[in-house]
């Protein structure tokens, strides 16, 4: 087996958790994607020196979050870019339930910019344990931090969640 072949086995089953964790660190989609391309470009490259991981997993999100940390201190110098679907209203037709879709969009737009309003390392910790399914042990060494740290960040972060997106908070609590 090569290890081209030995990567793409062991790499390819994360790629949903490594997306999601980059969509957490860059706001436009293709952003994403070239943050998600350039986590497997890195890891195939060491995978390639023979610098293999026990959990890959974990060594992903690791590769995911520097380069995206990264990224953001060699973009913060420029100016802020505006997406083009946000300056035109998208004009879809067809007969898809419109009410549900603009429904869905405002709660996914919402969450998204209570995500982003939150401190970065609350938005990781959030990320980690509460999208992807982190220990918060996994999550603590991921980041770099003591477990008790980690559980204070969630805390915090989700306690301005509550705050930031209050009909929400009380839909769920209601149930």
């Amino acid at each position: 087996m090569t290890d081209r072949d030995a990567f793409l086995r062991a790499t390819m089953g994360s790629m949903d958790l490594v997306y999601n964790v980059a969509r957490r660190m860059v706001r436009a989609p293709e952003d994403v994607e070239d943050l998600v391309q350039e986590t497997y470009l890195a890891a195939f490259r060491a995978w390639k020196d023979h610098r293999r991981p026990d959990r890959v997993e974990p060594w992903l999100v690791t590769i995911c979050l520097n380069l995206g940390r990264s990224r953001y201190r060699r973009l913060s110098a420029r100016p802020r870019e505006v997406e083009l679907s946000d300056v035109v209203q998208d004009t879809r037709a067809g007969d898809q339930d419109t009410e549900r879709d603009a429904l869905a969009a405002v709660e996914r737009s919402e969450l998204y910019r209570a995500m982003w309003a939150l401190p970065e390392e609350q938005r990781v910790a959030i990320t980690l344990v509460d999208l992807s399914g982190f220990s918060t042990a996994d999550a603590a060494a991921e980041m770099g931090t003591p477990r008790g740290t980690v559980l204070s960040r969630l805390h915090r972060g989700r306690r301005a969640l509550a705050l930031l997106m209050p009909e929400r908070a009380r839909e769920v609590n209601d149930r």
